[in-house]
C-alpha cells in the first residue's frame, strides 16, 4: 500500500470554514486528496493519505484517509472539503476517532506520525537536495512526505533527516498536488 503524508502549517484545525483559501489554503489540501486517490475513470484503493494540519485554533490534527468499499460514498472530487470539515467536527480530545469507515482523526504531531510510520516502512521526503527520484531505489513499502506551499519547517526537517531519505523531483518547484501526481506516476511505472 502506498502512503503519503501531507504537512500544512496553516490548514485550519476547525471544521468551521467556508472559504478554502482563508482556511489555511484548504484548497491545496483538497487538490492533494484528489491526486492521492483519483485517476481517470477509477479510484486508487491502494493508497493511504495522512494529512497533518498545524493551523489555528488547536493544532495539530492528524487525519488519516483511505478509500474502501465501505466509504466510497463519502469520497467524491467535488465534496472533499465537506469530508474534511465533517472529520474535523468529529474530533474528540484525547481520542483517535473513526469519523467515517477507514477515515480517522486525532491530535498527533507531524514528527510523531512520521516516526510511527518509519517503524514499519521506509520514509522518503521531498527535498531539492535529495537524490533524484528517477535514480533512487524506492522500497515497496514506502511513505512519501510532502509539504504545503511553505514546505516542511526547518526544525522538523532536521529531525526527519535522521530517519528518512530525501528525494528530489528535479530543479522545478511544483505544487504539492503536482508533486503527488509525479510520485504516483513513477510508482505506477515501477509497479510499486
Amino acid at each position: 500500500m502506498r502512503e503519503f503524508v501531507y504537512f500544512s502549517s496553516k490548514a485550519t484545525t476547525s471544521g468551521n470554514f467556508r472559504d478554502l483559501k482563508k482556511a489555511g489554503r484548504m484548497d491545496i489540501v483538497c487538490h492533494t486528496v484528489i491526486m492521492s486517490f483519483f485517476v481517470s475513470n477509477a479510484i486508487r484503493g491502494d493508497v493511504k493519505l495522512h494529512l497533518i494540519f498545524y493551523g489555528k485554533p488547536d493544532p495539530p490534527r492528524h487525519l488519516e484517509l483511505q478509500i474502501t468499499e465501505k466509504n466510497r460514498k463519502f469520497f467524491s472530487k467535488k465534496d472533499i472539503s465537506g469530508l474534511i470539515q465533517r472529520m474535523l467536527y468529529k474530533y474528540k480530545r484525547g481520542k483517535r476517532i473513526e469519523a467515517f469507515p477507514s477515515c480517522f482523526i486525532e491530535k498527533k504531531s507531524f514528527l510523531d506520525v512520521a516516526q510511527w510510520l518509519a517503524k514499519k516502512k521506509t520514509v522518503y521526503f521531498l527535498d531539492k537536495k535529495g537524490q533524484d527520484l528517477r535514480e533512487a531505489r524506492i522500497d515497496k513499502d514506502s511513505v512519501f512526505i510532502l509539504g504545503d506551499h511553505e514546505g516542511i519547517p526547518k526544525k522538523e526537517k532536521r529531525v526527519l533527516e535522521k530517519f528518512a531519505k530525501g528525494i528530489s523531483l528535479g530543479n522545478v518547484t511544483y505544487f504539492a498536488s503536482q508533486s503527488l501526481a509525479i510520485l504516483q506516476n513513477e510508482l505506477d511505472r515501477r509497479r510499486i
